[in-house]
């Protein structure tokens, strides 16, 4: 009997492990491995019954940002703890208070309250600092002064000392849908502050982070985005992959001419993010396109367009990461911002792609304005440059942070046999093409 009750103890313990180790494989991520959205708890005084503190959200992630309908931060009371008042967020519920008698009756009461984002029209003196965006936080590679969102909320029945407070427990970040997993809150050294006339720094009473992680496999169960490709050299059109996002929903996909696109509030979005979208083979949200365009002696050119089916979203802040070895020598990128994702690395292959401001930094839902291109000008490394083998095209792509589902490599436009003598006698006139396109894109 004991030996039957350890061998089923043992078997608990390798599937708890098994498990454990499939999480940190999924939220790992080999083109982020140190992104993370970090909530940062500072205790800046004490109140007769508890304290009041800032909650720091910093979104450390290169590509990855929290778009609308914005962050939802919950965790649970270790204690009896209540919320007597709160700035620049809001709980989404209040909870029972009826046993507070006083006339002052508490922003929450609930054990397990959860945080969400002022907008940015909230009232001047219900505002904090980095606060009022509507959830909405940019991803650290992208714009690092807008990677960061924070509220102040006065905390009572708590305790007045750090050896009486207690730190929340079962932290859970929402973005626009699940994906995240939170760890424990851990008290850190206490963060330090400058004052406004930077002459004086000052020091938070007691400071504990929790550190939350986003995995794709928990997020969804299909991708959200494919990839198709083409190229100058051969008419193949590679098409992204038969239901690559999913086919169980395709009766609920809408054609480009049908007369429901015309009723009023169609392409509101919805409470629970639902999509409306167009039909496709595919069944995705997104699409991101891959030309290879043009060929020169030195150079060579490929162009990148991302389009839009969804017919209920519009993509804010939106990134696209594409890892290829010819991005080690990007010479000009034309109608996009971009940068690479490690600029001090001798080998840096991944780069992101990002909208102008004003211009093209928000892709439109699905129809005529849903979509946004760009041309990539690439330097040629002359000891690993070939079109053969589909070399010429992306290893991974990822669109807001999502991986994207590629074609099958046995799909790819492969190069005609003649190719090289055609590239060898068009070399003068490529030179002359790259020339002009310098001058006048």
């Amino acid at each position: 009997m004991c030996a039957k009750l350890a061998s089923w103890k043992m078997k608990l313990l390798v599937s708890s492990c098994f498990l454990a180790l499939l999480h940190l494989a999924a939220a790992y991520d080999p083109l982020d491995p140190n992104g993370n959205v970090t909530v940062k708890w500072d205790v800046m005084s004490w109140t007769s019954d508890g304290y009041i503190a800032m909650v720091t959200i910093n979104n450390f992630q290169m590509f990855r940002h929290i778009g609308s309908p914005g962050w939802k931060l919950g965790w649970s009371w270790d204690k009896k703890e209540v919320i007597y008042g709160i700035l620049g967020a809001q709980t989404a519920e209040q909870g029972d208070c009826s046993k507070f008698k006083e006339t002052t009756i508490p922003h929450c009461c609930k054990k397990d309250p959860t945080v969400v984002d002022l907008l940015p029209s909230a009232p001047y003196n219900q505002q904090f600092t980095n606060c009022c965006k509507g959830g909405v936080v940019a991803a650290w590679g992208q714009d690092p002064s807008s990677s960061v969102s924070a509220f102040q909320v006065t905390v009572g029945l708590a305790g007045t000392s750090n050896k009486t407070v207690k730190l929340p427990r079962n932290f859970t970040l929402l973005g626009p849908g699940p994906g995240y997993t939170c760890g424990p809150a851990k008290v850190v050294p206490s963060s330090l502050f400058l004052t406004t006339d930077l002459r004086r720094k000052t020091q938070a009473l007691m400071t504990w982070n929790v550190t939350c992680t986003f995995s794709q496999f928990l997020a969804r169960k299909n991708p959200n985005c494919c990839v198709s490709f083409s190229s100058f050299y051969n008419d193949t059109i590679t098409s992204c992959p038969n239901c690559a996002c999913g086919c169980q929903n395709n009766s609920t996909c809408v054609k480009s001419d049908s007369k429901i696109l015309s009723e009023a509030g169609i392409n509101v979005p919805r409470k629970d993010n639902a999509p409306l979208l167009r039909c496709t083979r595919h069944m995705c949200a997104i699409r991101v396109h891959w030309h290879v365009k043009q060929n020169y002696m030195d150079y060579w050119r490929a162009k990148i367009a991302i389009t839009n089916f969804n017919y209920r979203m519009n993509y804010s802040l939106w990134t696209l990461v594409i890892q290829h070895p010819s991005l080690n020598n990007v010479t000009q990128v034309f109608s996009f911002d971009s940068k690479p994702l490690a600029p001090y690395q001798p080998i840096n292959d991944t780069w992101m792609f990002y909208g102008m401001k004003y211009y093209n930094d928000m892709l439109m839902q699905a129809g005529p304005s849903g979509n946004v291109q760009s041309e990539v000008l690439l330097r040629k490394d002359k000891n690993t440059f070939t079109f053969k083998e589909g070399w010429a095209f992306p290893r991974r792509v990822y669109f807001n942070g999502d991986e994207c589902l590629l074609p099958p490599p046995d799909t790819y436009p492969y190069l005609p046999n003649s190719a090289n003598r055609i590239f060898s006698t068009s070399s003068a006139l490529g030179t002359s093409l790259l020339l002009l396109a310098t001058i006048f894109l």
